[in-house]
């Protein structure tokens, strides 16, 4: 019998029969929407744990370690400036770091010289009572403010002598008194006194240096600038 050498039909072609029979359908916009709707999913926590991975992909645990967190934290506050340890006690206190954790990374960070307080204590010294023209009372209360007290807090306070306190007074009174012009010499007096008072220097050595430099510069001699008025009084450290 001679076999058959035609195509087959579409009934006894099952290839062709099943290719024929699935029809195809372009997808409309529900089902892009629906794969959209599947492919979106929920937002990445900023707070949650993936936050915690570095850009490295150090793992989370690293973060979640409280000295490893102790370290980062005053690592960050020590690049700018330098910190007493009772700053960074106080900023791992606010930043809920566990008591004995931070009490270890501070110990380390003063073993190795990140944190001195002495030395703190002689740069705000010098810088203030430079700068600023503050007496010792007041450095002294600054330094206690910022956790430096006792021997290394006397210790930068006596690098500031009588003479220097005395000196950065003068300058202090000389740089004020031509804005009194205004005024009259008793209230200018009281002005000047009540200056030097916030600044640290006590009633003696106050009153004592703006009379001295008063009488030196002739203020008081004259009558008052009625051209000026009467302002409001002007705060030393504005």
């Amino acid at each position: 019998m001679t076999g058959w050498s035609g195509p087959l039909s579409e009934e006894t072609d099952p290839e062709q029969s099943g290719r024929r029979g699935r029809r195809t359908r372009t997808p409309g916009p529900g089902d892009r929407a629906g794969r959209s709707r599947r492919r979106t999913g929920p937002s990445p926590d900023p707070d949650g744990p993936a936050a915690a991975r570095g850009s490295d992909g150090a793992d989370a645990d690293e973060a979640a370690d409280p000295e490893a967190v102790a370290r980062a934290i005053c690592l960050r506050a020590l690049t700018g400036a330098a910190r007493t340890r009772k700053q960074l006690a106080d900023l791992l206190a606010r930043r809920e770091v566990p008591e004995e954790a931070a009490n270890v990374v501070l110990d380390r960070f003063v073993e190795v010289g990140l944190i001195d307080d002495a030395a703190f204590a002689r740069a705000w010294v010098s810088s203030r009572q430079s700068g600023r023209g503050l007496a010792r009372r007041a450095l002294r209360s600054e330094l206690r403010a910022k956790g430096v007290d006792g021997e290394e807090a006397e210790e930068a306070l006596a690098e500031v002598d009588d003479e220097d306190e005395r000196t950065a007074a003068r300058r202090l009174v000389e740089r004020r008194l031509p804005s009194l012009r205004r005024v009259d010499r008793v209230t200018a007096t009281r002005r000047l006194v009540g200056m030097l008072a916030r600044k640290g220097y006590n009633g003696g050595l106050a009153a004592g240096v703006v009379r001295e430099v008063m009488d030196e510069t002739g203020f008081g001699t004259e009558d008052p600038d009625p051209d000026l008025a009467d302002g409001v009084e002007e705060d030393d450290d504005a």
